[in-house]
């Protein structure tokens, strides 16, 4: 979900068996990422074993893998130019508010949030 001054708001379930709700105003993008669901299950339902990760100190090796994962999605722009897919990037300013199902990342358009079914 791109942040964006739309008018139009989503919201979604996050943080596993926390069960928090996140609101975002702006757009849904469409992304391409065959191997991130699985990815983002194993990291957030198995090692945090599905608890949430809200405020979490994420250790190097954690942040470098949810980096990694992340870089793994792909989205098109908006911008009706540009074909050619590009990288979600993790927004590690924001790595506080990231937890199971919700992942603050950027994007061309700007600011977003990387959503997906949370396991609870």
């Amino acid at each position: 979900m791109v942040e964006a001054p739309t008018g139009a708001l989503h919201q979604h379930q996050y943080g596993g068996t926390a069960c928090r709700s996140g609101q975002v105003e702006g757009f849904l993008m469409p992304l391409f990422a065959p191997a991130a669901p699985a990815a983002l299950r194993e990291l957030f339902e198995r090692h945090f074993r599905g608890a949430g990760t809200w405020r979490h100190a994420w250790s190097d090796e954690e942040r470098r893998r949810l980096r990694a994962i992340v870089e793994t999605v792909r989205h098109w722009t908006s911008d009706g130019v540009t074909e050619l897919p590009h990288p979600l990037q993790l927004d590690e300013d924001r790595l506080d508010r990231a937890d199971e199902a919700w992942v603050p990342v950027l994007t061309p358009d700007g600011p977003a949030v990387l959503v997906w079914s949370n396991s609870d």
